[in-house]
């Protein structure tokens, strides 16, 4: 993810790679970030936070829930914007995380995707629509490495049709399904998950009813739309000096 952001900020009119950073004894430390397209851009991929940091005004971060409210402490700090793109977040992280907002501009989104939020709006749209007589579940399908589950993006979907439909997800979510389970219970949301090879990532939503069923999907076949997404946050964030926002602020979907 960290190279798609390179290339995508080396084709922006409009971006600047001002520093890139990577975790300390790192065999890529003090190279050119951008090295590996064959171009320079003098921003040296360093390990010190703070000296990166000090030289930007928007930070780019996906990486774990633990770097990432690191991160934040020090961009609070220097007053440099953040977009991030890190899944995972416990509910005391988030609380976090809105604390920082307080300091400094914050665009948090559990995808990037231009069109996973327009999918996200159509959920909304569907969910309100058919908020009874249809079972919701949701499936998604992600690489081998992903190390949380379901992604973000799935719970995200889940927790917009929850709120849809004036409900929480918390209340309806089911995220395991073993032995002798009984009946589907009424008012559930019910959730899959898939994990191999190099899937860059499969959202598929179902309204199961009596006689049909609607199936709302979105497909990733490259790591390219998550940054185009991101570089659209960061513009979206320029003209923001503190608060927290969301993909669907970016993109006018409220």
């Amino acid at each position: 993810m960290g190279r798609m952001l390179v290339e995508a900020i080396q084709a922006s009119p409009d971006c600047v790679l001002a520093a890139a950073l990577d975790l300390p004894g790192s065999p890529a430390l003090g190279t050119d970030a951008a090295a590996f397209l064959g171009q320079s851009t003098g921003a040296l991929i360093e390990s010190d936070l703070k000296s990166a940091l000090s030289k930007a005004d928007f930070l780019i971060d996906f990486t774990r829930p633990e770097g990432t409210l690191a991160h934040l402490a020090v961009c609070a700090d220097l007053g440099v914007k953040v977009v991030i793109g890190t899944t995972g977040f416990s509910e005391e992280e988030k609380l976090q995380i809105a604390a920082f907002a307080q300091k400094t501009a914050i665009m948090l989104a559990p995808n990037m995707s231009v069109g996973v939020n327009v999918t996200l709006k159509l959920l909304e749209m569907a969910a309100k629509a058919l908020d009874t007589g249809y079972d919701i579940e949701i499936v998604e399908a992600h690489h081998k490495h992903k190390v949380d589950a379901p992604s973000g993006t799935a719970i995200k979907m889940g927790e917009v049709i929850a709120q849809a439909q004036g409900t929480k997800l918390e209340d309806r979510a089911v995220y395991e399904r073993f032995g002798h389970t009984g009946e589907r219970k009424e008012n559930t949301i019910g959730f899959a998950t898939v994990r191999g090879g190099d899937i860059v990532g499969d959202h598929t939503v179902l309204f199961a009813g009596t006689g049909e069923r609607i199936e709302i999907t979105h497909k990733s076949s490259s790591r390219a739309t998550y940054a185009e997404g991101s570089l659209r946050a960061v513009r979206f964030l320029a003209g923001q000096s503190t608060g927290q926002f969301d993909m669907f602020d970016v993109l006018n979907l409220r």
